[in-house]
């Protein structure tokens, strides 16, 4: 990457932080006719939309598990990275420069993530002649090592926790002295990657190592530092926007407290904590350290919060903000927009008398995780896909349907955003908004979400960044308690529904019960779901309508209406939509009241065969193929004793594993075909006696 004077350049002298402005503070306007955005799913689509509403176009790079990703899809162009980890892929500046070059591309956005706050990109873009649309190199540099803000923090006045920085041995050496409890960060770091609190000075030196060593992993450096824990702290952070010009404003604060593992997972907008004293010292502190820095494009200063409401320096983001779309629902401002505006070199389109924030703004962050399952990741198919549509909601997805979460990123699906004018009534929205938000096929902590923000102390807002990890057990309690709370014959009705029509909704075909088949009276069969077997007796079908008992209750459904897996009925007198399709495990997952239930037939439901005549025929020695497919699995072998209810083969047909189970207690005297097998509805499979 080829070197070149630099119209601009900071340097970091004796402590002291001095940044050359151009001539009279001004620059030429530059243009902008093409954008590669250096980054992949939410973020890049975020600022593809922006790009089109600016008639600039737009280029995705995209690794090739990525291929058929959305924000591929969604781009004007889009530049191969190849195979490989993510250092040889979105992390590759030479690659990411060479797509900018052979693109045409005047600038890159590199969202949040990834290269945002590298200074290689930055440094490479200059050398290019390629607009990089954020700060500038040193500006990153400085901001990016906490060490160094810290620094530049002290200097202007701000206040900052009480902090340490040495090698191990120099922290080590004044160990008994640090104000317990501690934190040490990776100097480098962010994400909550790398810190670790100490109580004890016995456990100093093990912990000092062991945060070192995660930096060293995680961003190549494993310098350390340590500041004073404060207990029971809140995060609170302030958007900043800054021209070339001199110009900085504020666009107000969000509160993050509400955080997992250090991971921020719940924003809102204006802080519930703040007094409107406390609110504007703040505001105007993040704007004197802009000042002071000379900062330029957009950015975000963190503080922490104590008790009693003293605020400290923890941070800067030199880049756009995950959570940004918190900002904008209440300013009206489009900060990737203002983004471009001051990367061109043009005045800021605001000032600070014009940006007026209305009501109130809550985001969410849904993941692709297993909350009952300690929060790992739930990489996998997604089989249905349905956002909100209410006033006032916003969504940022990396995904538009159907498709595969790849387990090679990070496990965030989409943000969503409600504003209200109130606190309550952001709250309100945002729980109507999970429910009616469908993801199926794998587990996401929707749900978990939704208990956090009708939590009582969350509404009372009595929280700090603790509150995850203190009310751990009573939140998964409060979702298992809403699972149950769901009739279970509620959700065996409407399975049952799609269940035996799924083949006409799939081909649209005029009338959905003109295919059904054979039916009688007092039909047997029995649902599991979630793993509970539900016993169920059908008493009339047809013209799209069953009615019969689950377990000894009365139910009637009827059939209304069927769109892209979206299902109106009719259960029990009461209209209700439903969302249904099939996993991998050839489960029917139904989404009833904003949950999800995995559920299966233990029956071979056919039309393809006369139960009436099956259910009187005496001869239990052979089972023969309920219809055509593929034996996939064979259970028993010859000789086996098994009892009624068995499964002893899967065959799979349509996509559906279907169990072929025994009738009644028995022994096997024969099997009559193979794994692989293609059979039909005619061809015993196995012989009993």
């Amino acid at each position: 990457m080829k070197a070149k004077e630099k119209p601009h350049f900071c340097v970091y002298e004796e402590n002291r932080y001095f940044c050359s402005i151009i001539e009279n503070s001004k620059m030429n306007s530059r243009k902008i006719h093409k954008v590669l955005i250096a980054n992949r799913g939410e973020i890049a689509i975020r600022i593809i939309k922006t790009l089109r509403k600016l008639h600039i176009a737009s280029v995705a790079v995209f690794a090739d598990n990525d291929a058929d990703a959305l924000h591929r899809r969604m781009a004007d162009e889009a530049c191969p990275l190849g195979n490989g980890t993510l250092k040889e892929t979105y992390l590759n500046v030479q690659k990411i420069i060479d797509a900018a070059l052979d693109a045409g591309a005047d600038a890159i956005h590199p969202g949040y993530g990834f290269l945002s706050e590298s200074t290689e990109l930055a440094e490479a873009c200059e050398d290019n002649n390629l607009i990089f649309i954020g700060p500038d190199t040193q500006s990153i540099r400085l901001m990016g090592n906490k060490i160094a803000s810290r620094k530049i923090a002290i200097e202007n006045g701000i206040p900052v926790t009480f902090g340490l920085t040495g090698n191990t041995d120099e922290i080590l050496a004044q160990g008994s002295t640090l104000p317990y409890p501690i934190l040490i960060k990776a100097a480098a770091g962010g994400g909550g990657k790398g810190m670790h609190i100490v109580r004890y000075p016995k456990d100093l030196k093990d912990e000092l190592e062991r945060a070192s060593r995660e930096a060293e992993k995680y961003f190549g450096d494993g310098t350390v530092f340590v500041e004073q824990y404060i207990e029971n702290p809140r995060h609170i952070e302030v958007q900043v926007l800054a021209d070339h010009y001199g110009n900085v404003v504020h666009l107000y604060e969000r509160e993050c407290t509400i955080q997992r593992r250090y991971q921020k997972i719940i924003e809102e907008s204006p802080s519930p904590t703040l007094t409107e004293e406390k609110r504007q010292e703040m505001l105007a502190t993040a704007v004197k350290l802009c000042k002071a820095i000379h900062y330029r494009n957009a950015g975000t200063v963190e503080f922490l919060v104590d008790k009693d409401l003293n605020f400290y320096f923890l941070e800067m983001n030199t880049r756009i903000q995950v959570e940004h779309p918190v900002t904008e629902q209440r300013t009206g401002i489009d900060i990737v927009e203002e983004q471009i505006r001051i990367a061109r070199g043009k005045e800021m389109g605001w000032t600070q008398d014009a940006i007026q924030a209305q009501g109130h703004a809550i985001e969410l962050r849904i993941y692709a995780e297993n909350p009952e399952n300690e929060f790992l990741p739930t990489p996998g198919k997604v089989t249905a896909y349905h956002e909100p549509q209410l006033r006032g909601v916003r969504v940022d997805s990396s995904i538009d349907g159907t498709c595969t979460i790849s387990e090679a990123y990070d496990p965030m699906i989409a943000k969503l955003t409600c504003h209200a004018k109130d606190r309550q009534g952001a709250i309100e929205n945002a729980q109507q908004a999970l429910k009616q938000f469908i993801i199926q096929g794998l587990t996401t902590n929707k749900a978990y979400l939704w208990e956090i923000i009708k939590n009582k102390d969350f509404a009372e807002n009595k929280i700090d960044t603790s509150f995850c990890a203190t009310h751990q057990t009573e939140l998964l309690e409060a979702l298992e308690e809403s699972r149950n709370n769901i009739n279970v014959n509620d959700i065996v009705a409407s399975f049952l529904l799609y269940d035996f029509c799924k083949k006409q909704f799939e081909h649209q075909t005029e009338n959905v019960w003109e295919q059904i088949g054979y039916w009688r009276y007092k039909m047997q069969l029995t649902v599991d779901v979630e793993g509970k077997p539900i016993h169920v007796s059908i008493k009339k079908a047809g013209q799209g309508h069953i009615e019969g008992e689950i377990g000894e209750k009365p139910f009637t459904v009827d059939f209304i209406q069927f769109d892209e897996n979206q299902l109106k009925i009719m259960l029990n007198g009461k209209t209700e939509t439903i969302y249904c399709s099939v996993n991998d495990e050839f489960q029917t997952l139904v989404n009833f009241h904003g949950l999800n239930f995995a559920c299966r037939r233990n029956d071979q439901l056919n039309d393809s065969i006369d139960y009436a005549r099956k259910d009187d025929h005496n001869d239990k020695s052979g089972l023969i193929s309920p219809m055509p497919g593929k034996v996939v699995k064979i259970n028993v072998k010859e000789g086996d004793e098994v009892k009624s209810g068995t499964i002893m083969i899967v065959v799979e047909a349509m996509k559906m594993e279907n169990n072929i189970v025994a009738t009644a207690n028995a022994k096997v005297k024969k099997i009559c075909v193979s794994e692989g097998q293609m059979v039909d509805n005619k061809m015993q499979l196995i012989e009993l006696e």
